[in-house]
């Protein structure tokens, strides 16, 4: 067929539309909760180098691991012949494209088009166990990888067509919930399937050359919008430094320090200065630092362009080896998410008084995430509850900050529903509130964090949490107030409160109570300016108290 704008437009929008189809696919075939009702996972497809065409996204952290995954899938097989039809690969690498921590396993699938290799569909999804010490595949006391579960590099699930059974059969026998980590698993090769069935009906009917000129023409798309809107960014060299608090190991405050360089056609992203990697699981690879890049570049450049390779040709990732953010093995990095969410805040805090109709004041900073295991009171089986949390996030010049909502890393995710978690495990909710802590004053309020106490009903339960800005605070912006911390406690059948920042299996009787709080975001503007009615609305609604509105906004009630 011969090639004209509205064909090449059809096929771009297919292009985009195929990670569409792989996410739904994968919520439909998944077997665990955080797959498909939290969306931990991301789907897309690239070119055959490995430029990203289309991502479907649940988690916005994985913004850099599906492209990087392919390319370093790539190196590993360089020869001609290396990569064949009907061979998939599995990878959870953390320290190489691709890489976050092993729970994040990546399916990558070679497509042909007779037998040529025109490009790959590929997803990653969190699985709830990959085997490890502790219930879950995630622990704060970890000092090497291998204590955090099984690895793949680039191995081949299938080859040519042929399930390799050994290895389907090692993981069966590593994990703790074999039957759901396997279900995971066919269901990541199946919406792997489902887009490459997609690429081949459109070559088919349009022919090659033009679907591959239409994938060339969507990168170009990408930069050239993306471009147009740097442009309108202030030229300038901006920086900050913030920390996180502490390794697991007791290790810490550690900090990360950015200094972005804004061009009329670049933006560099030096995070020389940060900290060392260090002993404890809070380490992120490189890979997360450039995904956290990615969300703070997509959020002040074009954030209407659905995310391909493009988009990101315009900006500079910069940091020295074997830091915080940029670590090598076997440094432990189960809970790499707390650093990665940390390098897109500080970016996001050095930027935000340039931008500032884009960036409102900081948010929770925090995934907050809870895994609770233990024996179910019912069928006498173990499960294992992994979830993150929703905080608060920072106002803006002009709006009060959102309430309840996950964090810059966590994207369009979601919570379990309640009636599904009450089944599934043995817990039980208690409350469901926003945090009435106060924090966050201005003109404009920050958001709001919430209380979530889970009563453990079966006789034992062991839980495992990590959270960042526990003692450092989200920050306020042009005299607005800090928020307030995220912290995890138990309440004792004698009373006493346990207090936790980070901790591991930690074991809850039945009838006690695991209480989660996250942050409140922080302000903008000084709370003297704020306007009276908002005051009273805020003390209608609940979200502060006649004792907050007298102290932070000088009212009587």
């Amino acid at each position: 067929m011969s090639g004209d704008v509205f064909t090449s437009e059809i096929i771009k929008d297919s292009l985009v539309a195929l990670g569409d189809e792989m996410f739904n696919a994968m919520v439909r075939t998944s077997m665990s909760p955080i797959i498909y009702e939290t969306t931990d996972f991301a789907v897309g497809a690239t070119d055959a180098r490995g430029n990203l065409l289309a991502q479907g996204n649940g988690v916005t952290a994985f913004l850099a691991t599906l492209d990087t995954a392919v390319q370093s899938t790539l190196q590993h097989y360089p020869n001609p012949g290396d990569i064949r039809p009907g061979d998939v690969f599995i990878t959870n690498s953390p320290y190489e494209g691709g890489g976050t921590h092993l729970s994040d396993v990546v399916i990558v699938l070679p497509v042909f088009f007779g037998e040529e290799l025109v490009a790959f569909t590929v997803n990653k999804a969190h699985w709830t166990e990959v085997g490890g010490t502790k219930p879950g595949s995630v622990s704060t006391e970890a000092t090497e990888i291998f204590q955090e579960g099984l690895h793949f590099r680039f191995l081949k699930l299938y080859e040519e067509g042929r399930q390799n059974s050994s290895l389907v059969r090692l993981i069966r026998d590593n994990v703790r919930l074999p039957e759901s980590t396997i279900g995971d698993m066919h269901a990541g090769v199946a919406a792997a399937r489902v887009g490459a069935k997609r690429i081949l009906e459109l070559m088919e009917k349009y022919g090659r050359d033009e679907v591959l000129t239409a994938m060339e023409e969507l990168l170009d798309y990408g930069d050239r919008m993306t471009r147009v809107e740097l442009q309108k960014l202030p030229n300038g060299v901006y920086e900050a430094e913030d920390v996180v608090e502490d390794d697991g190991l007791g290790n810490g405050p550690f900090k990360i320090r950015v200094k972005v360089t804004i061009t009329d056609d670049k933006m560099i992203t030096d995070f020389t200065g940060t900290d060392p990697q260090v002993p404890g699981p809070i380490n992120c690879s490189y890979t997360g630092l450039v995904t956290g890049a990615r969300c703070l570049f997509k959020a002040v450049t074009n954030t209407e362009i659905p995310a391909n390779g493009g988009c990101f040709r315009a900006l500079e990732v910069i940091c020295p080896d074997k830091t915080l953010i940029s670590a090598q093995s076997p440094a432990p990095v189960s809970l790499y998410y707390e650093p990665l969410i940390a390098a897109i805040d500080v970016m996001w805090k050095a930027l935000a008084p340039v931008v500032p109709d884009r960036l409102p004041a900081g948010h929770q900073r925090s995934v907050g995430a809870t895994f609770i295991s233990g024996i179910h009171p019912d069928s006498g089986e173990l499960f294992v509850m992994g979830e993150p949390l929703v905080g608060g996030w920072g106002a803006s010049d002009g709006m009060d900050g959102d309430n309840g909502q996950f964090c810059c890393a966590n994207g369009e995710t979601f919570n379990i529903p309640v009636e599904l978690f009450e089944t599934r495990y043995g817990l039980q909710i208690d409350q469901y509130a926003f945090n009435m802590e106060g924090g966050g004053a201005g003109q404009y309020r920050g958001g709001k964090g919430v209380v979530l106490d889970y009563r453990v009903t079966s006789e034992e339960a062991f839980l495992t949490y990590a959270a960042s800005r526990t003692e450092s605070r989200p920050w306020g912006m042009v005299g607005g107030r800090e928020g307030t911390n995220n912290y995890a406690q138990i309440l004792r059948h004698d009373g006493r409160v346990e207090r936790y920042g980070m901790c591991t299996t930690v074991r809850a009787e039945k009838g006690e109570v695991i209480r989660l709080v996250t942050a409140n975001g922080g302000g903008y503007g000084d709370p003297d300016a704020r306007d009276r009615r908002a005051v009273e609305r805020d003390l209608k609604n609940g979200y502060i108290t006649p004792e907050q509105a007298h102290a932070d906004y000088n009212v009587k009630v």
